[in-house]
């Protein structure tokens, strides 16, 4: 049964009600289909709810409510990629699958662009067995997805972008980071602007109207954009990601025989996401030796699923750890791996620190590569286990972050930053504290942001 107004329409399926409109959807879960009759045709009533008007606004009672956003959700990185383009040749934007790369791109260039994809085997075959040919076909004002395919593309775009000099000659996408980087820095150096699209960040779904329930849902969730624009079940959507990646993408970009044992591989990794990177203790527990497990971490950073936190470089006279911390950059993967379905179960999970901290630095990777900010990130440890989190180093200022999962502020978690303060000679006005709860306070040690305000921290 199906109703359409002039600017909606509402689908019945099952217990499944979906409200569109033109810009968005609401999908709406009632308990009974007898409860929902139509006011009108611009509002629809609930009998013990109130009306949805045009704005569709929903405030119903004793109903669970679950939203999500039809149209594409903006993404932050989209004015610089719009910049550069009037500026580089090629733009080459790359990025875990299903980033939404190939959504952004063709959103901001579809009216003056044609979209070529290299995934379709005729075509990649086409650009592979004739290049030179294939680019007469295609010589301005295209975009290349999944470029990667056709390696030898790169050399003949570098001849035609020097030929020609038009800006925002060739958008280019790629998901295997260092393939791309690769070909790019030996043909297109300076000729091309490099970004990198990561999942999404919060302050973006928070900016399209999505309603976030909980910090441990949103952890289980991820940040994946179509979790957010379609209605899929976010443990299937990761099963099906993870199969896709270790059977095709692994193969593709290494010759990994032991697919079983990678798999294995990849859930160690996932144990040890927040924390300092062991090789031989990860190569051990997985039966591999560390130059395996170095030559696949490897694999996953050109991927961009984990990437490393290095320790920043200033001792102060103190003896400090010289290896990486590990990260994963989206909890969603994360929590998959480690077998973490519901909210109810992270809450008591004995790994929640470590996912909390894998979400803060997570987000600031993302704001860091979207916003095109000039800052680095670090962690600080000393042999004696002093730590800060986070050390943000911007134009010689030094931010420290420290990050706990508690909904509740004690006076002990300042410690490390008051010590880390002494040392450096960083103002506590200047230093920062990330928490489970949503309160900000201003305090003598520093300054203490909720979950949902790490993008306020300065890059």
């Amino acid at each position: 049964m199906k109703y359409q107004g002039d600017h909606r329409d509402v689908i019945f399926n099952g217990h499944l009600y979906i409200l569109r409109s033109r810009q968005y959807s609401r999908v709406v879960s009632f308990p009974s289909p007898q409860n929902l009759f139509f006011k009108k045709k611009r509002a629809i009533r609930r009998r013990n709810g109130e009306k949805i008007m045009d704005n569709l606004a929903i405030e119903f009672t004793n109903c669970p409510i679950f939203l999500y956003n039809q149209g594409m959700i903006k993404r932050h990185i989209a004015k610089n990629i719009l910049r550069l383009a009037k500026s580089f040749p090629v733009i080459s934007l790359t990025g875990p699958r299903q980033s939404g790369k190939t959504t952004l791109v063709k959103e901001l260039f579809s009216k003056k662009y044609r979209y070529v994809s290299l995934e379709d085997l005729d075509v990649r075959a086409f650009a592979n067995e004739d290049p030179r040919g294939f680019l007469e076909e295609y010589q301005k004002y295209v975009i290349f997805d999944e470029v990667q395919n056709a390696p030898d593309l790169f050399s003949y775009i570098q001849g035609i972008v020097d030929r020609d000099k038009l800006p925002g000659q060739f958008i280019l996408t790629g998901s295997q980071n260092f393939l791309l980087l690769e070909k790019i820095s030996q043909s297109l150096a300076g000729r091309s602007a490099i970004l990198h699209l990561l999942p999404l960040e919060l302050k973006e779904i928070q900016d399209a109207k999505i309603s976030i329930p909980s910090l441990e849902e949103m952890l289980v969730k991820g940040f994946y954009p179509r979790l957010y624009e379609q209605t899929i079940r976010a443990n299937e959507w990761y099963a099906n990601y993870l199969k896709t990646y270790i059977e095709r993408d692994i193969r593709q970009i290494r010759n990994v025989h032991d697919l079983p044992t990678f798999q294995r591989f990849l859930k160690m990794c996932a144990s040890r996401s927040g924390q300092l990177l062991d090789l031989i203790s990860l190569g051990n527990d997985c039966g591999i030796s560390h130059n395996t497990a170095k030559a696949w971490l490897n694999i996953l950073e050109s991927s961009f699923i984990v990437y490393f936190l290095r320790p920043h470089y200033k001792n102060y006279n103190k003896r400090l750890v010289k290896s990486p911390k590990l990260y994963f950059y989206d909890t969603g993967l994360l929590c998959s791996l480690l077998e973490i379905t519901s909210s109810d179960q992270l809450k008591t999970h004995y790994l929640r620190g470590g996912i909390f901290e894998t979400y803060v630095i997570g987000e600031l990777m993302k704001n860091q590569y979207h916003q095109l900010a000039t800052s680095s990130l670090y962690f600080w440890r000393d042999r004696h286990g002093h730590e800060v989190d986070c050390v943000i180093e911007k134009a010689g200022e030094l931010i420290p972050l420290e990050i706990k999962s508690s909904k509740t502020i004690a006076s002990d978690f300042f410690g490390n930053l008051r010590y880390w303060n002494q040392l450096s000679g960083v103002s506590p006005d200047n230093s920062y504290l990330v928490y489970g709860g949503k309160q900000k306070q201003k305090r003598s040690e520093a300054n203490v942001l909720g979950w949902q305000d790490v993008n306020r921290i300065p890059l």
